[in-house]
């Protein structure tokens, strides 16, 4: 199934079930006690839409025990940034329609919390094309390790996805039964 394809199930197939599924924050302060990482300050993540698992609350948890939380500002050519974001800071919706941080602080995240579409054993997966994400890891791999962790609910695990040069791994998949 190509790419495109396999996008257009999944959304519809999200859209259908997200009401009912949810992830734990248990399972991020699991996946923090396994990373390799010295030391996680700052957690990079995602403003949900398009029925993407919602990782406010999570989000809420990891700002009140102190981690700092940023979030993307997408920018031209498929790139974008993390700046520094509270919940009690506004959002501004961004050129994607998305709700984004304004630009104060830049910050690059010790641990990425991502979306997506479709994910398969390999740990790879798919998101909605513009390859922002693939992009972003490749760039702050060259700063600094980070760990990345997928967010998908277990019905978007496929056998396996088309895949091309830039598509990056994940360390992690988190799914509302178990981390892969």
């Amino acid at each position: 199934m190509s790419k495109k394809n396999l996008r257009k199930k999944l959304l519809n197939l999200r859209e259908e079930k997200f009401r009912f599924l949810n992830i734990k924050y248990s399972s991020i302060k699991s996946i923090i006690k396994k990373s390799n990482l010295q030391r996680i300050n700052t957690i990079g993540a995602y403003y949900p839409i398009n029925y993407e698992i919602d990782c406010l609350e999570i989000l809420k948890k990891i700002e009140k025990i102190g981690y700092n939380i940023c979030l993307p500002v997408t920018k031209k050519k498929f790139e974008m940034d993390f700046f520094k974001w509270s919940f009690n800071d506004p959002l501004k919706i961004g050129n994607m329609g998305v709700p984004e941080p304004h630009k104060n602080k830049k910050m690059y995240p010790d641990l990425l919390i991502v979306p997506l579409l479709a994910f398969d054993k390999f740990k790879y997966r798919l998101g909605y094309g513009g390859g922002y994400y693939d992009r972003y890891i490749k760039k702050i791999n060259k700063i600094k390790k980070i760990i990345t962790v997928g967010l998908s609910f277990s019905f978007q695990e496929v056998k396996k996805l088309p895949k091309n040069n830039y598509d990056k791994k994940l360390d992690f998949i988190l799914t509302e039964n178990n981390i892969k």
